[in-house]
């Protein structure tokens, strides 16, 4: 069937889903709460496989964003090696993970949707949305009124309409971590270009890779147990977070501090969110996809996947169904199990960094045994989430029934 869709959220999920609407016939307008565009976020994170194939099932090539991120090597604050193995396996058609920024993918995301006649309007702001019988009237915070046949709401995190569709649906739980990094250059010690090394040390997580070019980016993990508010976090300054986590790395061998003393300017820091289960995706003609359903902290690397797959399969029970509600009721039964299972992943991957100092010494054995375990067998316990793949051609009817 034919729709039009209202989506609320101009990031990764929201530009995703519009581009595989369009593919699937179906025209939507993207509503974003911001005047401006993201072009400026200076983080970055890396597309695994299963989120590459996905971008592939809606003809999205990232062959030119980015840089190939074929393994990561795990290792220990004293130095010790724990491990390496493949960044996803099993990716058909030779498929690497790649290192993006994030202003990179949004840029790339939006220039897609626009080249394929999806409208965005900045300064949208969701406040309210209502059920009009056979559509959905979505209010915004300036005043003005849209309406459409579906109201998508890509709106994140803290999703306001998460909180239309069910006033009681719960909230971002944290994590007890911060999140910071940057960009360095001039540091030799750091390695080859494209191995991503995760280093769970004494005091404080830390990874990094080298691009081609020969910068460094990195990120850091410190432990903050009791929740900072958004102020807080953001008046931390750049020589304050140097300070804190030369610190933090101080006993650690590698180049941490080699690293944070090149980087001219250290990321504003976050806090660590997921969402681990809503109750009610959908109401009526309005439902929630990504981060707004199902946030999964970054330690895994697999938020920016799954809100792509939930644009894929949305854009396919929309297409194939015989009505909004029907589609949505199998997009949800296509796409909860495997997601819930991600974010917990996530947490206890998650959890791992914020270990206590005496906890990290069983931590650490536990991991060297487990990638002995791997690199003897070949059996990666993560390979389900790499191996998952999407066929835009594969009704989406029939492979949410069977």
């Amino acid at each position: 069937m034919t729709y039009t869709a209202l989506i609320a959220g101009g990031g990764i999920a929201g530009t995703a889903v519009a581009i595989a609407l369009r593919k699937a016939g179906i025209d939507a307008v993207v509503h974003e709460a911001y005047d401006t565009t993201a072009d400026n976020v200076g983080a970055f994170l890396t597309l695994a496989v299963n989120a590459l194939d996905a971008l592939q099932a809606i003809d999205l090539d990232m062959g030119e964003v980015g840089f190939d991120t074929p393994r990561i090597t795990i290792t220990s604050g004293s130095g010790r090696r724990l491990g390496e193995l493949p960044y996803g396996t099993g990716a058909p058609g030779g498929l690497v993970s790649r290192t993006v920024k994030r202003a990179d993918l949004y840029r790339f995301l939006r220039e897609q949707a626009v080249s394929r006649g999806v409208r965005i309007e900045y300064g949208k702001r969701l406040v309210d949305a209502t059920s009009t019988g056979g559509g959905v009237a979505a209010r915004f915070a300036d005043g003005s009124v849209a309406e459409a046949d579906l109201l998508i709401g890509a709106d994140g995190l803290r999703s306001r309409t998460r909180e239309i569709i069910d006033p009681a649906a719960p909230g971002a739980r944290y994590a007890g971590l911060l999140n910071t990094g940057g960009y360095a250059r001039g540091v030799p010690a750091a390695g080859e270009s494209g191995m991503m090394h995760a280093i769970f040390g004494k005091r404080c997580f830390f990874a990094y890779i080298v691009h081609p070019d020969g910068e460094v980016w990195w990120a850091a993990n410190p432990a903050q147990a009791a929740e900072l508010t958004p102020a807080e976090v953001a008046a931390i300054t750049s020589e304050e977070w140097r300070t804190r986590l030369s610190e933090l790395f101080r006993r650690d061998h590698g180049p941490a501090l080699d690293i944070i003393a090149a980087t001219d300017e250290i990321f504003a820091g976050w806090n660590t969110y997921d969402v681990p289960t809503v109750p009610l995706w959908h109401r009526d003609r309005m439902i929630i996809i990504g981060d707004a359903a199902h946030a999964t902290a970054p330690s895994i690397g697999q938020g920016a996947a799954m809100a792509i797959e939930d644009a894929v399969v949305l854009a396919k029970c929309l297409r194939d169904g015989p009505d909004p509600e029907s589609a949505f009721t199998a997009y949800e039964r296509a796409r909860r199990e495997r997601v819930e299972r991600v974010v917990e992943q996530g947490n206890r991957t998650g959890g791992w960094k914020a270990l206590s100092p005496l906890a990290r010494v069983p931590r650490d054995v536990i991991m060297s045994l487990g990638m002995r375990h791997l690199a003897r067998t070949g059996n990666d316990p993560s390979r389900w989430i790499y191996e998952h793949r999407l066929d835009w051609d594969e009704p989406a009817w029939s492979a949410s029934h069977r």
